[in-house]
């Protein structure tokens, strides 16, 4: 139900970048629906106080029905000013959080609503109870679940039975060749329950795209502006393996990466981040490299 290579929103608003403003979010969002784009990935948070949801609900004006909608609520660390003191996977939270977002992108049906990251002040069951009945009522078409310890998932699992809910459909995670740590517990617990799982970060802050060396950091970048340290850490001598592998291979290290992220198993959708059309464009473009069972090994192995 949704494109290979989504589009995660998190830039929208974003101080610094292109899509500060309304017209660079509008340029990203018309290259992704033209490229085919269909899975908007954003939250309540992302752009400060609201902002990535707004600019997509006037940008996606008259065309809502051409992408499918994710968008998140609940962030543990994040405050928005909804009901201060409340617990965040309450019911009276996520009742106020849903008509905010829904209001801010201007649509009366959200299609993929994700609790951000779990609240140990509500019993799981409480929020499956509330985001099932927002479903059933039609004001959400599915939920899911961002960061979750895959104990929390089985449990989210059983609750939902209980009560005859259609439970979380999704498990979002930050997943990469440089952040395999999910493939542990994870994952597996995704697929044995049967959700669609959706890696943020895939591209680990453009690090994965080949723009960068072990010398070169673009001017242009969020690593260069603003997180320079995931290029002093990063593992260069496994990076330059990785792109002598791709050159022999004859693909882009961007193809290689998205490729060997959708060739496993229960992966829906890898959402990546975009500042420009170009970005959005050449991303698209990366999820048709469809990678051998070698290829997949190979990858894998370079970055054991």
């Amino acid at each position: 139900m949704v494109s290979v290579v989504g589009l995660g929103c998190n830039n929208f608003g974003r101080a610094g970048s292109a899509t500060e403003d309304l017209a660079g979010t509008v340029a990203v969002l018309d290259a992704a629906i033209d490229a085919g784009v269909t899975l908007l990935d954003t939250a309540d948070v992302y752009g400060g106080d609201g902002t990535s949801e707004r600019f997509m609900g006037e940008a996606l004006d008259g065309r809502r029905e051409q992408v499918v909608i994710a968008t998140k609520f609940g962030h543990a660390e994040i405050e928005m000013g909804i009901l201060p003191g409340v617990p965040k996977g309450s019911r009276d939270y996520v009742l106020t959080a849903l008509e905010g977002s829904m209001r801010r992108l201007r649509t009366d049906v959200i299609d993929l609503y994700q609790l951000h990251t779990p609240d140990p002040a509500t019993p799981i069951g409480e929020t499956i109870e509330v985001l099932e009945a927002l479903r059933l009522e039609g004001r959400i078409r599915a939920y899911g679940a961002s960061q979750f310890p895959s104990a929390l998932m089985r449990e989210a699992a059983v609750a939902a039975a209980a009560i005859g809910a259609q439970g979380f459909v999704s498990a979002q995670d930050e997943y990469s060749l440089l952040a395999r740590g999910v493939e542990v517990d994870r994952l597996p617990a995704a697929r044995e329950l049967g959700m669609g799982f959706l890696p943020f970060f895939p591209l680990a802050n453009g690090l994965l795209t080949g723009k960068f060396t072990r010398v070169a950091r673009p001017a242009d970048t969020r690593i260069a502006r603003q997180r320079p340290h995931v290029a002093d850490e990063a593992p260069w001598d496994t990076m330059e393996a990785y792109a002598a592998w791709c050159a022999r291979r004859g693909v882009s290290m961007l193809e290689a990466t998205v490729g060997w992220l959708l060739a496993q198993p229960g992966l829906s959708s890898v959402i990546a981040g975009a500042t420009t059309a170009a970005q959005v464009r050449a991303n698209a473009a990366a999820g048709a490299w469809v990678p051998t069972d070698d290829d997949v090994a190979a990858i894998s192995a370079i970055f054991a």
